[in-house]
């Protein structure tokens, strides 16, 4: 997960990138290749339910049968680096101009980030008030025709993170996270508006020897990456992270039988000597329905990237890189890259936090420049050439 904090962090390093320049013009995709643009809304029965296309490789509408590529948006915060819930509530409108903002960008989906803290107030106890805002939020993606990618579990903010949740042993800690589950689904599971369901952003098994902190390390006060266990004990990582991904499944299948289920991983989850996450994708694939990776790709590292993409595409499930930005990079490089990526991906998320190019012209900051270029590239629709 990347957001502004880490723009800035990043931007000394960044001034150097080649200069972006403008890339050629693309067909929008909306929802499949060849549509035209995106308006500002679309009727909520436009929507098709999603599933998987008979070639295993790629998404398709339910009844039509036509192509869906997921192109869009992580939208977890806004530009003031608030996350959705911290806003949500008393600036609706804010979050309903967004959502149309991205729609005229010409996305079909959009990534959001769902804290445990705010969704449940016990183990066995979800928030109704949270659970009838995310009914609210389905009610806006089914108006203006955006699918959700919802990703949950989300531990963003540590001072946020009950007492209670942290004390937990890995069993009690797995089965309030399958309650988290359990209650999402069941609001979300009439909505073809819903994409996919995203278990965790970036889980991660640890090696051997006994941690205190279920976090990784946070990125400003932010944290992203999440443990799925204290203590490995003797167990492979590889089965500890299958199990998991089994125990939530079972948890969503329970309530909705019918939308896709996946997983955010970092790059270094393929099976190879050096940094690993545990998450092996052709371990954890079975109980998947697509593979998502989170790759950034660097300018002057652009066959190591393939190669990674390549790894996740080996599974034989369809690929999604559920976040790309061009942080090590210029868009140009990007617009290569996902060209030459799609022999191996069939949907690209990117970043929206609540500004539009309009907003962010002129940029004040070299953050505000990259997110521009960015939007301004995004905007030309999914490069096919």
């Amino acid at each position: 997960m990347r957001q502004i904090l880490m723009l800035g962090l990043a931007a000394a390093a960044l001034a150097g990138c080649a200069a972006s320049r403008s890339a050629e013009p693309a067909v929008a995709v909306e929802p499949a290749p060849g549509t035209p643009s995106a308006t500002a809304a679309a009727p909520a029965s436009a929507m098709e339910w999603i599933r998987v296309a008979d070639d295993g490789r790629s998404f398709v509408g339910q009844a039509s049968g036509k192509p869906m590529v997921p192109w869009g948006f992580n939208y977890d915060r806004d530009y003031k680096s608030r996350l959705l819930e911290d806003y949500w509530g008393a600036e609706w409108p804010a979050v309903v101009r967004h959502f149309r903002e991205m729609k005229a960008l010409g996305a079909n989906v959009v990534r959001v980030h769902l804290q445990f803290a705010r969704f449940m107030d016990a183990p066995a106890a979800p928030n109704a008030r949270a659970l009838q805002q995310l009914g609210r939020l389905l009610a806006l993606a089914e108006e203006t025709g955006l699918y959700l990618d919802l990703t949950g579990l989300g531990c963003y903010h540590k001072k946020d993170v009950p007492a209670w949740y942290d004390a937990m042993d890995e069993r009690a800690r797995w089965d309030a996270q399958a309650a988290f589950w359990a209650a999402v689904s069941a609001r979300c599971a009439a909505s073809p508006a819903v994409f996919c369901y995203d278990l965790m952003n970036e889980p991660v098994v640890p090696g051997r020897g006994k941690r205190t902190d279920w976090l990784g390390l946070p990125l400003g006060d932010e944290y992203f990456v999440q443990f799925i266990t204290l203590d490995l004990g003797e167990r492979a990582r590889p089965d500890v992270a299958a199990a998991w991904v089994r125990h939530l499944k079972a948890a969503i299948r329970r309530h909705d039988q019918r939308h896709l289920i996946t997983v955010g991983l970092v790059p270094w989850s393929l099976d190879r000597p050096g940094l690993s996450s545990g998450f092996v994708p052709e371990k954890i694939a079975g109980d998947l329905d697509f593979v998502c990776v989170h790759l950034y790709p660097n300018e002057k590292k652009p066959d190591e990237d393939l190669k990674t993409l390549a790894g996740f595409a080996a599974v034989g499930k369809p690929v999604v890189i559920e976040e790309i930005f061009p942080l090590s990079c210029g868009v140009e490089h990007l617009r290569k890259f996902i060209v030459a990526s799609r022999q191996q991906a069939c949907g690209w998320i990117g970043f929206f936090w609540g500004q539009t190019p309009e907003e962010l012209t002129p940029p004040k900051t070299i953050p505000e420049a990259m997110t521009l270029e960015w939007l301004k590239f995004f905007r030309q629709g999914l490069p096919t050439k």
